[in-house]
């Protein structure tokens, strides 16, 4: 890894500002968890801070709030849910977490400088400032005088410039990657740098819109790109098929063209669904029929998965593949009837021991949890926006803005 990290840097008595991700999903009225899955990947960094005696000081946003305090985005819920997770960890000290009321200020200054070795302060969600997402260099410099050493561990944020991101390294040096982001940067690089082959790519979800560019950039380095979900039938029509009430961007259709085009050029293996599940309406009860998409799909249907033949061609692609990465699902999985072919992909991505596998965004890391396989995937990027901009090639400042070994 071209950064510092957490493991090259004396800890002990020093304030660490972690900048973590704790932008879970809470109820409606702000007061429960309802999934922590962002808290328990920033655990090991943490874990890591308090064994060697710092004193721990972290910062996440939450939700929207819109630059002014808004109790439905406090990050008072997630004190007790960290001091049960770090306390479930036998360790041979007690834990005490305490919480600031704002992430500046006197108070925060002053429980940060209360802080002993060994103990964490969590600071109130810092988009309760407009100042945060504007990257305002006094923000940031108030930010930085709370500690001595900068942490970032919030991979899902490192595609923004923000103070807590990238501002508040300006002021506070060494500025070094914890664990998560540490693992994000390694693997993912590794995958665009210097992947096992055979590579195979498989990008999904609605749009090719947002993943025009990460198709650009893989089909420079992957020996197979797969194409499933609603980005497909954009390509099929590329190809001269209609597709019914299918999602198609029609604005789209060249840069489809442009890719076949390309994987041609390249000798990219472009593999695109060959049959489909088609629905007679976007429902999770709809009816169904299976349909092959060298045909003109009927007018008033729409394909909402992918269909066995496809399946079976990505099970055998995956199967022989060294490096896998996978981002964005094959069909609307969230309808129990048309998510057979993520959870074909999911399970086969899973059944390869042999390969490195990498899966970014929301969606294909949900489809993987409830596949139950997520045990046995090498690596679930915890950042979608983020995870998507690495694979497109472009610098994230956040990931820049750190100090170099």
């Amino acid at each position: 890894m071209p950064k510092l990290s957490i493991r090259d840097i004396e800890l002990a008595d020093k304030h660490v500002f972690i900048r973590v991700d704790f932008n879970v999903p809470l109820t409606e009225d702000g007061t429960e968890i309802t999934d922590d899955t962002r808290i328990i990947a920033t655990l090991p960094t943490i874990e890591y801070a308090l064994k060697h005696r710092a004193k721990v000081i972290l910062a996440s946003h939450l939700g929207r709030p819109k630059g002014k305090p808004n109790p439905k985005y406090s990050l008072r819920p997630i004190v007790d849910r960290l001091r049960e997770l770090l306390d479930k960890k036998e360790n041979d000290y007690n834990i005490n977490v305490g919480f600031a009321p704002d992430c500046i200020g006197e108070v925060a200054s002053e429980l940060a400088r209360q802080l002993e070795s060994g103990q964490v302060l969590l600071l109130e969600n810092l988009r309760y400032h407009a100042e945060e997402e504007a990257n305002d260099p006094h923000f940031s410099k108030s930010l930085a005088l709370l500690a001595e050493v900068y942490v970032n561990d919030a991979f899902g944020s490192a595609h923004r410039a923000h103070a807590s991101t990238e501002g508040i390294t300006h002021f506070l040096k060494p500025a070094v990657a914890g664990l998560l982001m540490e693992k994000e940067i390694t693997y993912l690089g590794k995958a665009l740098e210097n992947p096992e082959k055979p590579f195979v790519a498989i990008i999904g979800g609605s749009k090719i819109s947002g993943k025009i560019d990460v198709i650009d950039n893989l089909l420079d380095k992957v020996d197979t790109l797969v194409i499933v979900g609603g980005m497909a039938y954009t390509f099929q029509r590329a190809l001269g098929v209609t597709t019914g009430k299918s999602l198609v961007e029609e604005d789209k259709i060249d840069m489809a063209k442009a890719a076949i085009d390309k994987a041609k050029a390249k000798g990219v293996n472009l593999l695109l669904p060959v049959d489909n599940v088609l629905a007679d309406s976007f429902s999770p009860d709809a009816k169904t029929q299976p349909w092959d998409t060298s045909k003109n799909f009927p007018e008033d249907w729409q394909g909402l998965d992918i269909g066995p033949k496809s399946v079976a061609a990505i099970e055998a692609v995956v199967a022989t593949a060294k490096t896998i990465v996978w981002n964005g699902p094959a069909g609307v999985f969230e309808f129990p009837k048309f998510a057979v072919g993520t959870n074909a992909i999911a399970h086969a991505v899973a059944a390869n021991k042999t390969a490195i596998s990498i899966i970014g965004g929301g969606d294909s890391v949900s489809a993987i949890n409830q596949a139950g396989v997520a045990d046995q995937i090498t690596h679930i990027s915890t950042g979608g926006g983020a995870s998507l901009e690495f694979l497109e090639g472009k610098k994230l400042p956040g990931v820049e803005a750190l100090t170099d070994k």
